[in-house]
């Protein structure tokens, strides 16, 4: 007997009316080996494994306020930093071959996907390289960090202790994809490997930066990360988001655990 083919499910996101309140399915994540560094010429590997949800997320909304703020405050920045943006992307080119900007699939609002940008920091065999420093991660849980990347270029370590390498992020701000302040997005290798009550910090809009940035940012444990995103996303202000943002730049200036 011949049966029709059944129709393979691909990963996708549905959102569901409930009174003010949007309702999610969390979209599937594939487990692959996303790269640190990918190059917009450098495909997405293939998937290898399929990370079922197992209960719903409930969006937050983005409050108006903040979307203003996102605007404004993105808009600003990628004026006055265009000068910067111009020198970094020279010297990134002059100090290693590739690409000045670098693209990476980063897990965002409920689980979506998005294009993230950064200036690269790193050599464009960085990925090939990974399993080679993967005894040098410092991070507990789902984070892989290293202090002193081998795989890092010149240029690229003066980046990352200043987080010039971050500012292209501004654009994403800019298309909504990410706000000012939030969770930091997510690898989907890390999402992958989530447990359900930890899908929890993707409930917000990712963001340049947060709680996690500016108060323990020097730490890399996973859990605390993942307390401290939820606490901000249940407790939302604008006199918080201020604060964050004011906290944000002695952070930066003082290099307090960029690396």
């Amino acid at each position: 007997m011949v049966t029709r083919p059944q129709r393979r499910a691909e990963p996708h996101e549905v959102l569901v009316r409930q009174g003010a309140t949007l309702v999610t399915r969390a979209p599937l994540v594939e487990r692959a080996s996303t790269p640190e560094l990918l190059a917009p010429e450098v495909p997405q590997r293939a998937a290898q494994e399929v990370v079922q949800p197992d209960r719903e997320l409930e969006v937050s909304r983005l409050p108006r306020w903040k979307r203003g703020m996102d605007v404004v405050g993105a808009t600003l920045a990628l004026a006055v930093f265009a000068p910067l943006f111009a020198l970094t992307g020279l010297l990134v080119r002059l100090d290693s071959p590739g690409p000045a900007l670098f693209r990476q699939r980063r897990i965002g609002t409920g689980g979506r996907e998005f294009e993230c940008l950064k200036f690269r920091s790193m050599y464009v065999d960085a990925e090939e390289r990974r399993e080679a420093v993967a005894h040098l991660n410092e991070a507990t849980g789902h984070v892989f960090k290293i202090r002193d990347d081998p795989r890092r270029t010149r240029v690229g370590k003066v980046l990352r202790k200043t987080s010039v390498d971050e500012l292209p992020q501004f654009w994403n701000v800019l298309r909504g994809d990410m706000t000012l302040v939030g969770p930091r997005p997510p690898l989907p290798s890390e999402v992958a490997l989530y447990e359900p009550h930890e899908r929890a910090r993707l409930r917000g809009v990712p963001g340049i930066t947060g709680p996690w940035q500016v108060s323990a940012r020097e730490h890399h444990d996973f859990q605390e990360m993942l307390a401290l995103d939820v606490e901000y996303l249940e407790n939302v202000s604008f006199l918080r988001d201020c604060r964050i943002l004011l906290a944000t730049i002695p952070a930066v200036l003082g290099a307090r655990g960029s690396h």
